[in-house]
């Protein structure tokens, strides 16, 4: 076992907070994979492969790792928190250090939370078989609790990648034109986010022109855009870990008259969704605000998905803006509003903002024009 002793005040705060967490909810021990909840809790980004690493958080005393000899330095280096290092050549497996780990932990019979939507199963039973007799509960929950009430330096982050992502879609923008293929308008965007966002890699953005517009969550294809096309592009990165998530519906000259109504029934349910929200409300009236511009105008069969998701570390996490969720508004939340009618066969509309409630509303870290853009 190798011992690191760093400590930053943010991480340490968020570890007392889960610390807090842990007994409130009578869960000993927290299992958390690499992701956006380690990263949230000790500073440190990892990606899952066929080595494991697992962190291990005690209600008392320093979180444990169990990880690759190989990442140790690496671990050791950008760990913003203190810990114990429970290290594994290729050769031996995890196998020895998940039961010194375990033993040192004394997590025979402990109730242990997991991320369900998380861990493998390759994680669960290394933990099951050196965990004897332990239970495990889903920890998803409580971690989502931690994280739904952004700080401030978390929200400046989440504002200047809006601010990057918002100049990668005026690039892309200036070339939509009949002949460009989506997946060359890909390209374009994809290049002005490695260039801007500091070099985090960019995600691959959604672009969907003509027909294609009336899939949500369609794949640039070769298809080139024609004139009469709306052009949809949904596009999301990272700067400094938190994402910005942007959607904007351009026309390639003149488009039909029924596409032109649906932009402009889009444009006043994405408006009546960030008009209602303020600290005290259910996420559900968010989307029950932007859903009833839509269904009156006749359209409500084609909104076939929720107005919002969380964003932050991740770009989909609590709260999620759909009706059925009663989680109560508080200052700090960020979400996407992002409603949408989607015309099988003949295209879609969808306008997303990224927003952040305040004391007395809400503040749009997005705000490149809603109004169509005819290119």
């Amino acid at each position: 076992m190798i011992e690191c002793s760093t400590m930053n005040n943010t991480h340490g705060t968020r570890l007392d907070r889960l610390s807090r967490a842990q007994q409130d909810s009578h869960v000993d021990l927290m299992a958390i994979v690499p992701g956006a909840n380690l990263r949230y809790l000790t500073g440190l980004e990892m990606h899952a492969s066929e080595r494991v690493t697992l962190a291990l958080f005690p209600l008392d005393g320093q979180v444990a790792f169990v990880l690759p000899e190989l990442e140790a330095p690496r671990a050791r280096g950008n760990l913003a928190t203190e810990a114990s290092f429970y290290g594994y050549s290729d050769q031996e497996g995890p196998g020895p250090a998940f039961r010194q780990a375990a033993a040192d932990l004394r997590l025979e019979g402990k109730v242990i939370g997991v991320e369900h939507l998380a861990m493998r199963v390759l994680e669960l039973r290394l933990l099951e078989e050196h965990a004897m007799g332990a239970r495990f509960v889903d920890g998803g929950s409580l971690l989502s609790r931690l994280r739904i009430l952004k700080d401030a330096e978390e929200i400046e982050a989440m504002r200047r990648a809006s601010e990057v992502n918002e100049e990668c879609f005026r690039q892309t923008a200036a070339h939509i034109q009949p002949g460009v293929t989506e997946q060359e308008l890909s390209a374009i965007w994809q290049k002005a986010a490695l260039d801007l966002s500091g070099g985090e890699l960019p995600d691959v953005p959604i672009v969907a022109s003509g027909p294609n517009g009336a899939s949500p969550h369609t794949t640039a294809t070769p298809r080139p855009v024609e004139s009469g096309d709306l052009v949809t592009i949904d596009g999301f990165l990272r700067v400094e870990g938190y994402y910005s998530d942007i959607t904007r519906t351009y026309a390639v000259g003149e488009i039909d008259e029924e596409l032109e109504s649906i932009y402009s029934v889009v444009q006043e349910a994405n408006a009546a969704g960030r008009e209602v929200i303020k600290p005290g409300i259910q996420a559900q009236e968010v989307d029950r605000a932007a859903r009833a511009v839509i269904d009156r105008a006749g359209y409500a069969e084609y909104f076939i998905h929720r107005t919002g998701h969380g964003l932050g570390l991740e770009i989909h996490e609590s709260p999620y803006i759909v009706q059925g969720n009663e989680e109560v508004l508080q200052p700090g939340m960020t979400f996407t509003v992002e409603p949408g009618i989607y015309l099988p066969g003949k295209g879609g509309v969808r306008i997303e903002d990224d927003v952040v409630v305040t004391e007395t509303g809400c503040e749009s870290l997005t705000n490149l024009p809603r109004d169509l853009v005819r290119l």
